[in-house]
């Protein structure tokens, strides 16, 4: 298992320098830079322009520059972002935890909900719950992240029970322990709902297949059969089976969640990680968005390790493997 957990973990590196490599020459085919607007203003010089390009080794080809963030960054230096003129590291933290919020509530929120709503769902076949349960699938998975974000703005304009925008309120330094902590949640409830409302479809109708095949099979009806109790033979036999394909889907589920983070947050205006890669493309401000993106994958990378890791924790034939 460490010998595992090892390789899966060196495996990061050449994926992270592929998705910077990639980033950088994407970057590279668009026109101009950050310094581009700045030359329509008269009172900077172009020598001026030309000294800002070279700190920054613009007036390199994109492969050089490459290096030289490749340089930095080994020592622990994302760069400098001209369009927020500070540390890109700096503003990747104070950013990064927002978006780890945001996804870590709605992954806690889909699957918290998801996964007894299949289950109750899949042992009521055909009732009412069932038809509630594929009713709540239909609207999750047919409504587009961007239209539910934008009527959960509408509801929360409309009926003031929710902010419009933000993480905090313009008075969060005035308030108490008590009183941010709730202003902070306050804020957090309306993005969570609208980014685990498509995923907790999802998980929940793979959750309710997983169930079906579980409770048709040979052992189940062989336990059955042997007097243990149906509580049981759900919890012990059927669930331990019908999670194990779950899990795996769990770092695709990750993945999505932080795709749609990226919209959630411009939408509602979120200050996290995607609203900050969003800006820096519209700013073309390099160093920011090649970290932003890298830092990204390597959530996305990490997802899929803590899905690998689950799934041979819940499986001992994996471990043995």
């Amino acid at each position: 298992m460490l010998s595992f957990i090892i390789k899966r973990l060196l495996h990061m590196i050449p994926i992270l320098l592929g998705v910077s490599l990639i980033t950088f020459f994407l970057m590279a085919l668009t026109p101009g830079d950050y310094f581009t607007q700045l030359s329509m203003n008269p009172q900077i010089s172009p020598e001026k322009l030309a000294q800002l390009r070279a700190e920054q080794h613009l007036d390199k080809p994109w492969y050089i520059r490459y290096l030289y963030w490749l340089k930095d960054a080994a020592h622990g230096n994302l760069g400098y972002s001209a369009a927020y003129k500070a540390s890109v590291s700096d503003l990747i933290t104070s950013r990064l935890w927002n978006t780890f919020l945001l996804s870590f509530a709605a992954t806690l929120l889909a699957w918290c909900v998801a996964v007894p709503l299949g289950i109750w769902a899949a042992v009521q076949k055909d009732s009412w719950v069932d038809r509630l349960c594929s009713l709540i699938a239909f609207v999750g998975l047919s409504i587009p992240d961007v239209l539910l974000a934008l009527l959960a703005l509408m509801f929360a304009a409309a009926t003031g029970l929710f902010p419009v925008g933000g993480a905090q309120s313009s008075l969060y330094d005035l308030m108490s322990p008590g009183e941010q902590i709730w202003d902070r949640l306050h804020h957090l409830i309306l993005p969570t709902i609208v980014l685990a409302a498509s995923e907790l479809a999802g998980i929940m109708r793979q959750m309710r297949s997983n169930m079906l095949d579980a409770l048709r099979s040979e052992f189940v009806t062989t336990a059955r059969a042997k007097g243990i109790p149906e509580g049981w033979v759900i919890y012990k036999h059927v669930l331990r089976n019908a999670i194990n394909p779950l899990l795996t889907i769990f770092g695709y589920s990750l993945a999505g969640l932080l795709s749609g983070a990226f919209i959630v947050e411009n939408i509602m205006a979120w200050p996290g990680l995607g609203r900050l890669t969003m800006e820096a493309l519209s700013a073309k401000d390099y160093p920011l968005v090649v970290a932003g993106v890298v830092m990204a994958a390597a959530l996305l990378v990490i997802g899929n390790f803590i899905a690998d890791l689950l799934l041979a924790w819940s499986d001992p034939r994996i471990r043995l493997k």
